[in-house]
């Protein structure tokens, strides 16, 4: 699991967050409110609760706020990909490609990726 844990609806304003490198509250909300149909309050809620929980800073800027990510994109990244394998693939990867691969959700160039990426581990890369 990751160190912090985000919602689903969290990891949206993370996501707008991690590609700006920081953002006030009011570029947070013209970028993410509209896609989603959210209201004004509600990225300002999830803006407190990412706050809350520690995964963002804020910087005061005259009468608002700066927000930075202090949780890494990779850091969520890698705990979420390794939930999910624990979750649903008993920890093992393979069971995970074999799904997808069952699904019919291996294009070709997943498949050569997937050579190259066991080719490079076994020769050590």
């Amino acid at each position: 699991m990751s160190p912090i844990a985000i919602s689903e609806a969290e990891s949206v304003v993370m996501q707008a967050l991690w590609a700006a490198g920081e953002a006030t509250a009011e570029d947070l909300i013209a970028q993410v409110a509209g896609p989603n149909d959210w209201a004004e309050a509600t990225v300002r809620t999830l803006i407190n609760r990412l706050l809350t929980k520690g995964a963002i800073a804020a910087e005061r800027e005259g009468r608002r706020y700066r927000y930075r990510p202090l949780l890494q994109r990779e850091q969520w990244v890698a705990g979420e990909s390794a939930g999910i394998v624990d979750r649903l693939f008993g920890g093992r990867v393979a069971p995970l490609v074999a799904h997808f691969s069952e699904q019919g959700r291996l294009s070709r160039k997943d498949i050569e990726e997937l050579r190259q990426l066991i080719e490079d581990f076994d020769h050590g890369r």
